[in-house]
């Protein structure tokens, strides 16, 4: 048992799910943020609510995220890690074909709302000489047809970690960038719409990453030396690697 506490968001599912059960099985007090309170329920359920405390809502929702703070209960409050893992990827569309909406609602989700729930903990994450680790995605590195704003997203989510790494210069407080690839969760699902035969063909014998890779990998950054950081971390299942430059024939 330890008297530390991680905040995940994004917790019902894939990578937050994985995290938040990694941390919660090590005697850590999870807080688990997330939309699905039926999947945050069973967090508590296997638990206890005096390891696992859960807040329901729309991470794109502000006044939600400050009411969910406001409560936690005095156990709770003193956060040493935040794992901003919500995120998600909407459409393949290239895009002079895409859907305006949803690429407002990734701005809002994996850029937005990882700020805002960043700077309200930062004051207290400077306190206890805490860490921050952000999910990103090698999409914020190596473009692909149809990645366009998703792909932006992630770009800032490597650039704004690195630009806390500089601001919190002298701190004690660690940031980490995670990057993963080709990972095997809800994502593909969630990107096509619920298009099951289209998430499957993707993963067949890639041998993705999963999550349990990531909770392991999230686990042993919050465990190292304080004087530490690990600034950046890019996966890739083996089976994946760069695609190398592109040239359309013929135009």
């Amino acid at each position: 048992m330890t008297s530390k506490t991680v905040l995940v968001s994004g917790a019902s599912a894939g990578f937050g799910a994985a995290i938040a059960t990694r941390f919660a099985e090590n005697g850590w007090r999870v807080i688990a943020f997330a939309r699905r309170a039926e999947r945050l329920a069973q967090l508590v359920e296997r638990f206890g609510k005096n390891r696992v405390h859960t807040a329901a809502f729309d991470i794109r929702d502000e006044a939600a995220m400050r009411a969910a703070l406001d409560a936690l209960p005095e156990s709770f409050r003193n956060i040493d890690v935040l794992v901003n893992n919500a995120g998600l990827a909407l459409g393949t569309a290239k895009a002079q074909d895409c859907d305006l909406a949803q690429w407002k609602q990734m701005i809002d989700t994996n850029v937005t709302a990882l700020v805002t729930l960043t700077r309200l903990l930062l004051p207290g994450l400077i306190e206890r000489r805490g860490a921050i680790v952000n999910i990103g995605s090698i999409s914020g590195t190596y473009p692909y047809t149809g990645g366009n704003v998703y792909g932006g997203t992630k770009a800032f989510v490597t650039q704004f970690s690195l630009g806390l790494r500089c601001d919190l210069h002298g701190s004690g407080v660690r940031v980490t960038s995670v990057e993963p690839g080709m990972a095997e969760t809800e994502f593909t699902l969630v990107r096509t719409g619920g298009d099951r035969e289209a998430s499957e063909k993707l993963y067949k014998g890639a041998h993705p990453i999963t999550g349990q890779d990531i909770a392991d990998t999230v686990w042993w950054i919050a465990n190292l030396p304080p004087h530490l950081n690990v600034n950046r971390i890019e996966m890739m299942p083996v089976s994946q690697s760069p695609a190398g430059l592109q040239v359309a024939r013929d135009q």
